[in-house]
């Protein structure tokens, strides 16, 4: 079982930059794929990065390509994601989240609310 505990996140003008951060728990965190979504208000929650267990396979949601970068530190048991250029339209509660298997995740972090202003 892994625990995940968010941190970052905040208030930024659009243009701006935020580095999430997710740190998770057990010995185990090195051998789960981790993604990255986000809910907006009145919104379903959308994939944003998932990165493979070693780091070596990032992937992104088009809306993000080039501007958000996901990575891991797995001696340190941590999780990033930076986000550059940040636009309104990237307002919402992010979540990290560790995936056992090619599908689906099964161990979800608290959220953390990125606010972006115009």
């Amino acid at each position: 079982q892994v625990q995940l505990v968010q941190s970052g996140g905040g208030l930024v003008q659009a243009g701006g930059s935020l580095r999430l951060s997710c740190a998770g728990s057990g010995r185990a965190f090195s051998t789960y794929a981790m993604g990255w979504f986000r809910q907006a208000p009145g919104e379903e929650r959308e994939f944003v990065a998932r990165i493979s267990s070693t780091g070596a396979n990032v992937y992104y949601q088009d809306a993000v390509k080039g501007r958000f970068t996901a990575s891991r530190d797995n001696a340190k048991n941590m999780l990033y994601l930076q986000m550059n250029s940040l636009r309104p339209e990237d307002t919402a509660v992010y979540y990290c989240a560790a995936a056992r298997g090619p599908e689906g995740y099964d161990y979800w972090g608290q959220g953390t609310q990125v606010t972006v202003s115009s």
